[in-house]
């Protein structure tokens, strides 16, 4: 099982948000703004945070890091860490499955992740035949977009996803993100895209936007 950090509510969990960081972070990266959101209390909210393991990263010269998987270059068109992103989805499904254990259905369970993070949970729910209550890909993009057609289990009916990304993103290219979203909805899936004027980073308005969404989502 992974390391993490849990933010329970006072009240009864109705429902979970497990939020992946990006690489070479960990799950206290977004501990700040969940605990200034206080969706957890108003809510009934239980978000996990947890923390990628530490690994080789090729993109980044093979320094050691927390990481989902390795990354070897960020494009549509170059080899991809398969293993390591499909270990990556056992254990998002885990943390799945544990919550579910808990009482928490699939359907009130939101998939969060930033940058690489986001990459996992969007590979994540596309692949999942149990429907969800959403699914936010903060500047990410999807991997492995040329095996989707084969394996997505997802009922594009059922699966809410967002995305957001900044335009001038010097990290994951705006036009990744794009092409992610070509392929998405060319397999059915509206994706719900929001630009921003930033970089790889959140900013004020997104917070907005992101706590109206997230609370409809888990009200």
């Amino acid at each position: 099982m992974l390391e993490m950090l849990e933010i329970e509510p006072r009240g009864e969990v109705r429902s979970t948000v497990i939020w992946l960081h990006g690489l070479g972070a960990d799950g206290h990266d977004f501990e700040p703004l969940v605990r200034d959101w206080g969706l957890a209390d108003s809510h009934g909210v239980r978000f996990i945070l947890p923390h990628a393991p530490r690994q080789p990263v090729t993109l980044n010269g093979g320094m050691v890091m927390r990481a989902w998987y390795d990354i070897y270059a960020l494009s549509f068109h170059r080899e991809e860490d398969r293993e390591g992103i499909e270990a990556a989805r056992r254990q998002l499904l885990s943390l799945i499955d544990r919550e579910r254990e808990r009482g928490i259905a699939s359907e009130r369970i939101v998939l969060a992740g930033f940058s690489q993070g986001g990459a996992v949970v969007l590979h994540t729910a596309l692949r999942m035949a149990e429907p969800l209550a959403g699914v936010l890909a903060l500047s990410g993009y999807l991997p492995l977009a040329s095996r989707l057609a084969a394996e997505k289990q997802a009922d594009p009916a059922r699966l809410l996803i967002r995305m957001d990304h900044g335009e001038q993103d010097p990290v994951v290219p705006f036009t990744l993100a794009e092409q992610s979203r070509q392929v998405l909805e060319a397999q059915g899936y509206p994706v719900e895209f929001h630009t921003w004027p930033m970089q790889h980073s959140l900013c004020p308005p997104q917070l907005t936007s992101l706590y109206e969404w997230l609370s409809a989502r888990l009200s």
